[in-house]
């Protein structure tokens, strides 16, 4: 249940982020809202895996990892940025050392 909790949180992180390039500096009202429901979505989704008693650093480490990851693919895909192969390397560099951080904590 944990990592499906943290599954949401990223989801709710990564559609926010999105969402604040798509509202304009805030000129327009939908994609302004989603970008404040969306953090205060991915927020409390991120205390609740916290409260279950998911370590702060893997939680925080595999939401940030994931955020940042997710948010380059979709502003690759859809919206016109480009990743340089610079870029990806630092992208699998990342979530390397997430894969390391949770391989690493104690169970």
């Amino acid at each position: 249940m944990v990592w499906v909790l943290l599954a949401g949180a990223i989801a709710a992180e990564v559609t926010a982020t999105i969402s604040l390039r798509l509202s304009e500096g805030f000129s327009r009202p939908l994609p302004s809202v989603i970008v404040v429901v969306g953090y205060v979505t991915a927020f409390w989704l991120l205390s609740l895996v916290l409260q279950r008693g998911m370590a702060i650093g893997v939680a925080y480490a595999v939401w940030a990892a994931a955020g940042v990851a997710l948010v380059a693919l979709v502003g690759a895909l859809f919206l016109g940025e480009t990743l340089t192969p610079v870029q990806i390397g630092g992208l699998v560099a990342v979530i390397g050392g997430v894969v390391a951080l949770e391989l690493g904590a104690a169970h």
